[in-house]
């Protein structure tokens, strides 16, 4: 797991604290009777290097912010820029507008210089101040700008998507045998990053989403019958799902896409709903967005501009099943339904993630500096690591369905392990 180096590191850092290039983090540390003892792979410990690869006064920095709007990203920006400026005394930092677009000359997004004014309250900000878009990048066309531009590093702030088209410009750059550091913060409030413990952003949007689910409750119990949907983010994962009904408690249905499940029947979940409802007067669903893409009708798969599978609606269609089967059971029924998705991906970052923002620019840096290319920021067992971008972009992290987090959610909403 040793990432690319641009070459040799002739420089000494201004920096102090600082790491072994020896030293490595295991991705398995549970040792015990029964157990593998293998540590699996052996990741690169982030954090400053003594020598680097870049004189620090004479890089140009470039930083680019791609994909949907998550809480934080000003945060990581700001971090970005201080720790240039501050830490290693760079002189020039340039931000890229409007995502890869912003890369490309021909869309005429011209990027902006940042400096310690231009920054300095950006963080008490949701979005972000560079812009964002969804949309693969013009290599050729980003990677002769980039050289035209002289830029030395470029940090790429976004998800799996984003990844894929750092590694494609990493493997561009090398090609041409420009000397560019691509490094990659990753950024999902979905919380779906492999090799990342918490992705900054996602304990945000759960402090959001329980403001959400604590109202839906209130409407639910307030009223006969009272069934309150909510729809969440997490295309591919429950994360948020999940969390939010542990910190909620007042969750009592929880739909993830890593848990399928049937509607009908007698231990489906119109059924589960309706005793639920019977027993107690009201319920509480919340379901992740790719949850339940199984019940809808087979079609040919249309993707959006980033060429993510465009999926279905389920939150709508889940209100109508409860609502149709309230009816078939001659149950009145009030329904609300809540979709807070943008709310809380444009939120601010809350504590937890601006100080997790922070770390994760500022080891970026580090990272940049010492000349690592092809690489993401990640974090396990709470430290962070170098971890190649391909691995990031080869998948998906998910649910542990057989795990203590998923057990938690059963114990708090006590619905059953399947339904169907």
């Amino acid at each position: 797991m040793t990432v690319t180096t641009l070459g040799p590191c002739r420089f000494r850092s201004p920096r102090s604290g600082f790491v072994s290039e020896e030293e490595r983090v295991p991705a398995n540390i549970i040792r015990g009777p029964g157990r593998d003892d293998d540590p699996g792979a052996l990741f690169e410990l982030a954090g400053p290097r003594e020598m680097l690869f870049f004189d620090p006064p004479r890089v140009r920095a470039g930083i680019i912010t791609c994909g949907g709007l998550c809480p934080g990203l000003n945060n990581v920006i700001r971090s970005l820029v201080r720790e240039l400026h501050g830490g290693y005394e760079v002189r020039e930092v340039i931000g890229f507008r409007m995502g890869y677009g912003g890369l490309d000359p021909r869309n005429h997004h011209e990027p902006v210089v940042l400096h310690h004014a231009s920054v300095d309250d950006i963080h008490q900000q949701g979005g972000t101040i560079l812009g964002t878009s969804r949309g693969p990048v013009d290599v050729a066309a980003a990677v002769d700008n980039l050289i035209r531009r002289k830029i030395d590093m470029l940090f790429c702030i976004g998800g799996d998507g984003t990844q894929r088209g750092a590694f494609a410009l990493y493997e561009a750059c090398k090609a041409r045998g420009h000397a560019l550091a691509v490094v990659g913060v990753p950024k999902t409030i979905d919380n779906d990053v492999l090799y990342v413990d918490r992705t900054f952003g996602y304990l945000t949007a759960l402090e959001e989403a329980r403001h959400v689910i604590d109202a839906a409750h209130n409407e639910a119990r307030s009223v006969e019958n009272g069934v309150a949907v909510v729809k969440v983010m997490g295309r591919h994962a429950g994360f948020i799902a999940a969390g939010a009904t542990i910190a909620s408690q007042d969750v009592n249905f929880t739909l993830v896409p890593e848990v399928p499940f049937r509607l009908d029947g007698e231990h489906g979940f119109l059924a589960a709903v309706i005793e639920r409802v019977r027993e107690r007067g009201h319920a509480v669903v919340v379901v992740a967005e790719g949850a339940g893409q199984d019940l809808f009708p087979t079609e040919p798969k249309a993707t959006d501009a980033s060429g993510n599978v465009k999926l279905k609606d389920i939150g709508p269609f889940l209100a109508k099943a409860i609502g149709e089967a309230f009816a078939a059971a001659k149950l009145p029924l009030t329904l609300r339904y809540f979709d807070p998705g943008y709310q809380i991906r444009s939120r601010p970052a809350n504590c937890e993630d601006a100080v997790l923002c922070d770390m994760f620019a500022r080891q970026a840096v580090h990272a940049a500096m010492a000349g690592k290319t092809g690489m993401v920021v990640g974090q396990l067992h709470g430290t962070f690591i170098h971890v190649p971008t391909s691995l990031i972009a080869s998948g998906a992290k998910q649910l542990d369905t057989d795990g203590l987090f998923w057990h938690s959610v059963l114990a708090a909403n006590q619905q059953p392990d399947r339904f169907g």
